[in-house]
């Protein structure tokens, strides 16, 4: 078997960092995903089970917040029910 050239082992040792590179960058995006989503599941339960002001208020903040947020098509129709619920759930509620 003959020897690999120099540019040849050049060539395979860069195809090799830029699947590494490619790897690397997956990884971060899947790193990003799940904190994304815990962090959303975090906020969640606030909203649904959290009865102090801390809860209330997010929900406020949230009410106003994200609307402006949400910009691709279909976005703020997926959140409706989460908006509905929020004003629904925070009107004329007493403090307790």
């Amino acid at each position: 078997m003959a020897r690999k050239s120099i540019e040849e082992r050049l060539a395979q040792l860069e195809a090799q960092r830029k699947a590494l590179k490619a790897r690397l960058g997956k990884e971060e995006r899947t790193k990003d995903t799940r904190r994304k989503v815990l962090l959303g599941a975090l906020v969640l339960h606030r909203l649904e089970t959290g009865r102090d002001e801390f809860s209330k208020s997010l929900a406020d903040w949230l009410r106003r917040e994200l609307p402006g947020f949400l910009t691709r098509d279909g976005d703020q129709e997926l959140f409706d029910d989460l908006l509905k619920k929020m004003t629904a759930g925070n009107t004329g509620e007493a403090a307790s």
